[in-house]
């Protein structure tokens, strides 16, 4: 498989993931910078996913 695809595919399941621990974790202050925002959270796990598809 090509590195492009698998780095795309793991930046798309951990975008997925990001919002999912929005949703279901969330913070209600809005006080928790990693779940209280949805394209925070969705930024954040979308890299971590892209790094961990990424290595060898």
């Amino acid at each position: 498989m090509n590195i492009m695809l698998k780095v795309a595919i793991g930046a798309a399941v951990g975008a997925g993931i990001g919002y999912a621990m929005y949703r279901l974790v969330g913070c209600r202050t809005g006080a928790c910078p990693l779940t209280g925002n949805p394209y925070i959270a969705m930024a954040v796990w979308g890299l971590m996913g892209a790094f961990m598809a990424g290595g060898k």
